[in-house]
């Protein structure tokens, strides 16, 4: 077995790099959707209404399903929330 380390989970387990940051990416947001949601003490389907998808789509979110959406989605969403999305591109070291 190897003892070779990782800086993330993703980039252990995809297969590619652009994988792995695109999984990083909606990791990110999916966790700051359910953050948002707990903190305001919000239902599915308040959170629904105001990120203009359907309750079982904010069900899918409070479970982790990161597989069913995209960055694009989770964009939506977050902006549809009133958050604000700051993105850092880092030249390789």
């Amino acid at each position: 077995m190897s003892n070779q380390r990782f800086a993330s989970i993703w980039d252990a387990i995809e297969d590619t790099q652009e994988v792995a940051e695109n999984m990083k990416l909606r990791s990110t947001l999916m966790t700051a959707l359910r953050h948002h949601i707990v903190h305001a003490k919000m239902s599915q389907a308040e959170a629904a209404k105001i990120f203009g998808v359907t309750q079982p789509r904010v069900s899918d979110l409070m479970r982790g399903k990161i597989n069913v959406f995209g960055l694009d989605a989770l964009v939506n969403m977050a902006a549809a929330a009133g958050l604000h999305i700051e993105m850092r591109v880092l030249e390789p070291a």
